[in-house]
Protein backbone atom coordinates (compact mmCIF):
# COMPACT_ATOMS: atom_id res chain seq x y z
CA UNK A 1 0.00 0.00 0.00
CA UNK A 2 1.23 3.57 -0.42
CA UNK A 3 1.74 5.49 2.14
CA UNK A 4 -0.21 8.03 0.75
CA UNK A 5 -3.52 5.45 0.57
CA UNK A 6 -3.20 4.80 4.30
CA UNK A 7 -6.31 5.82 6.49
CA UNK A 8 -3.90 6.66 9.32
CA UNK A 9 -2.79 10.24 10.04
CA UNK A 10 0.63 9.97 11.52
CA UNK A 11 1.46 10.55 14.27
CA UNK A 12 -1.26 8.43 15.33
CA UNK A 13 -1.78 6.45 18.72
CA UNK A 14 -1.55 2.69 18.22
CA UNK A 15 -2.59 -0.89 20.03
CA UNK A 16 -0.31 -3.76 18.42
CA UNK A 17 -0.50 -7.31 19.92
CA UNK A 18 1.85 -10.27 19.91
CA UNK A 19 0.88 -13.54 20.96
CA UNK A 20 3.01 -16.51 21.55
CA UNK A 21 3.61 -18.96 24.48
CA UNK A 22 3.80 -18.09 28.18
CA UNK A 23 7.05 -18.78 28.90
CA UNK A 24 7.46 -16.06 31.88
CA UNK A 25 9.47 -13.69 29.51
CA UNK A 26 7.64 -12.87 26.34
CA UNK A 27 6.82 -9.08 27.55
CA UNK A 28 10.15 -8.79 27.65
CA UNK A 29 11.13 -9.99 24.06
CA UNK A 30 8.09 -7.60 22.67
CA UNK A 31 8.95 -4.90 24.31
CA UNK A 32 13.23 -5.50 22.53
CA UNK A 33 11.48 -6.53 19.34
CA UNK A 34 9.41 -3.01 19.34
CA UNK A 35 11.96 -0.84 20.66
CA UNK A 36 14.20 -1.93 17.75
CA UNK A 37 11.76 0.48 16.09
CA UNK A 38 10.25 2.61 18.44
CA UNK A 39 12.62 3.02 21.69
CA UNK A 40 10.73 5.66 23.18
CA UNK A 41 8.35 2.44 24.27
CA UNK A 42 8.23 1.18 27.73
CA UNK A 43 7.03 -1.55 30.00
CA UNK A 44 4.36 0.73 31.66
CA UNK A 45 2.84 0.94 27.66
CA UNK A 46 2.70 -2.64 27.42
CA UNK A 47 -0.47 -4.59 28.98
CA UNK A 48 -0.59 -8.66 29.16
CA UNK A 49 -3.05 -11.35 28.93
CA UNK A 50 -3.06 -15.13 29.60
CA UNK A 51 -5.17 -17.01 28.20
CA UNK A 52 -7.69 -19.41 30.23
CA UNK A 53 -4.85 -22.12 30.98
CA UNK A 54 -2.16 -20.19 30.92
CA UNK A 55 -0.06 -21.50 28.44
CA UNK A 56 -0.09 -18.57 25.82
CA UNK A 57 -0.07 -14.90 26.36
CA UNK A 58 -1.04 -12.06 24.85
CA UNK A 59 1.15 -8.62 24.78
CA UNK A 60 -0.35 -5.25 23.25
CA UNK A 61 1.75 -1.89 22.93
CA UNK A 62 0.06 1.18 22.51
CA UNK A 63 2.30 3.17 21.18
CA UNK A 64 2.65 6.34 19.01
CA UNK A 65 3.61 5.43 15.61
CA UNK A 66 5.16 7.96 13.23
CA UNK A 67 4.31 6.40 10.32
CA UNK A 68 3.27 3.79 8.31
CA UNK A 69 6.82 2.46 7.71
CA UNK A 70 7.48 2.20 11.46
CA UNK A 71 4.57 0.08 11.95
CA UNK A 72 5.24 -2.19 8.98
CA UNK A 73 9.51 -2.83 10.36
CA UNK A 74 7.35 -3.53 13.73
CA UNK A 75 5.09 -5.92 12.32
CA UNK A 76 8.05 -7.92 10.25
CA UNK A 77 9.54 -7.72 13.09
CA UNK A 78 7.50 -9.35 15.42
CA UNK A 79 6.44 -11.85 12.67
CA UNK A 80 10.22 -12.97 11.86
CA UNK A 81 10.22 -14.08 15.40
CA UNK A 82 9.93 -17.70 15.45
CA UNK A 83 8.33 -17.18 19.54
CA UNK A 84 6.02 -14.70 18.14
CA UNK A 85 3.27 -16.96 16.67
CA UNK A 86 0.79 -13.90 15.35
CA UNK A 87 1.14 -10.29 15.65
CA UNK A 88 -2.31 -7.85 14.91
Amino acid sequence: MNPEESPLQFPCDFPIKAFGRDTGDFDDLVLALVNEHAPEVTRDMLSTRSSRAGRYVAVTVNLRARSRDQLDRIYRALSAHERVLAAL
